[in-house]
């Protein structure tokens, strides 16, 4: 089943502002949240939609690439929306307090402070065209925390294990019940963890984490560009108490080549010819954008212009997750020489002479200084 318009979900116009999108939102957030709607599916699933368009359009660079590239420019960053209702109150639990001054509903937060996902990290990679072009795998190094190895992430010290707090009963937070809302506080005692550690591993310090690091192999498919994202689920931070861990996005930049520009899927680039070459045609070797260095013969058609574009099709970049390539264009400049001997000179002076007898009139000798 296709995916619908996240504008239209949000009911909002694509030139919408951030705080509009926000009170739209919020609007169909508290009209459709599962605790207001109990086994309704539909209410669920509209909840979730509006989640996720909500995900993508308050970030400049998701926003950016949907715009231009739709679900399969997200698809391709990396982004495959929601895995369920816990990753959306995660992301969105401030901001629930925001909407409702609450502390989220009760039943929804007290379920998810069992259990929290780790964060998600963030990797910028520069890459060369080239790279870009057809696709690499690098090797990167992230500074992350990882599983105290002594105490197994669980933070308490060998031969203990850590006891549930007994003010929130493992909760993490205190609630008190207002007629159909809760209202919801951290917990004093265990300050929102759930549990009491009352003898901490020496190791990690009772954190049940160690920060090192973690060498990964990230795969770059061919024809990514700038701004792009690729995802690497559950390489972010771990989670806590069995919570699953968060996702590491590398977000790419591409160089700027020397030789080449990029457009679109295009390259463009420029190279020169005699007034010779210019004026009889000719055959000449450009650079061609390939995984290995090497030319490609380009025809110049006799008489052609400084400026004048002339086209490689299919030499450009690859499409992504497709088939095809643009195509290179290449701008042709006329060289105009600066010095001459006395054999050039004679030669174009008896070509002047000749331009000028059969355009007719006007100066009768052209003049070179």
């Amino acid at each position: 089943m296709a995916k619908r318009c996240y504008y239209e979900i949000l009911e909002v116009e694509r030139t919408a502002s951030d705080d509009t999108i926000k009170k739209s939102y919020r609007k169909l957030a508290l009209q459709y949240h599962p605790d207001r709607n109990p086994d309704n599916r539909a209410a669920e699933e509209r909840f979730k939609e509006a989640s996720e368009a909500y995900e993508v359009l308050r970030d400049p660079e998701k926003r950016r690439l949907y715009d231009r590239f739709g679900h399969d420019g997200l698809r391709n960053s990396g982004f495959s929306g929601f895995q369920g209702f816990d990753d959306i109150f995660f992301s969105f639990g401030e901001l629930f307090e925001d909407f409702f001054g609450m502390g989220g509903f009760g039943g929804r937060q007290r379920g998810r402070s069992s259990a929290r996902r780790g964060a998600d990290l963030r990797y910028d990679m520069n890459i060369t065209l080239q790279e870009a072009a057809f696709g690499i795998e690098k090797k990167i190094t992230v500074r992350k925390h990882v599983s105290c190895t002594e105490c197994s992430g669980t933070g308490a010290a060998e031969g203990t294990t850590p006891q549930t707090c007994a003010t929130c009963q493992g909760a993490g937070r205190v609630a008190q019940r207002q007629g159909f809302f809760s209202v919801a506080t951290t917990c004093p005692h265990c300050r929102g963890t759930g549990t009491i550690i009352a003898k901490p591993c020496r190791k990690c310090s009772g954190s049940g984490k160690l920060l090192q690091d973690k060498n990964l192999m990230v795969k770059i498919p061919a024809g990514v560009e700038t701004g792009m994202q690729l995802k690497l689920t559950g390489e972010g931070e771990p989670g806590d108490r069995g919570g699953q861990a968060g996702n590491l996005y590398v977000f790419l930049n591409v160089d700027e080549d020397e030789f080449f520009k990029r457009h679109n899927n295009d390259i463009v680039c420029q190279v020169s010819v005699s007034f010779a070459q210019a004026a009889l045609g000719t055959e000449i070797r450009v650079p061609a954008l390939d995984k290995e260095p090497r030319e490609a013969t380009l025809t110049i058609p006799r008489g052609i212009q400084s400026g004048e574009l002339l086209t490689i099709k299919g030499g450009g970049i690859p499409y992504l997750n497709r088939g095809g390539r643009g195509d290179q264009i290449v701008q042709v400049i006329v060289k105009t020489p600066r010095k001459l001997n006395k054999r050039q000179e004679e030669l174009l002076r008896e070509l002047g002479e000749l331009d000028s007898k059969n355009k007719g009139g006007g100066c009768s000798k052209i003049l070179f200084s």
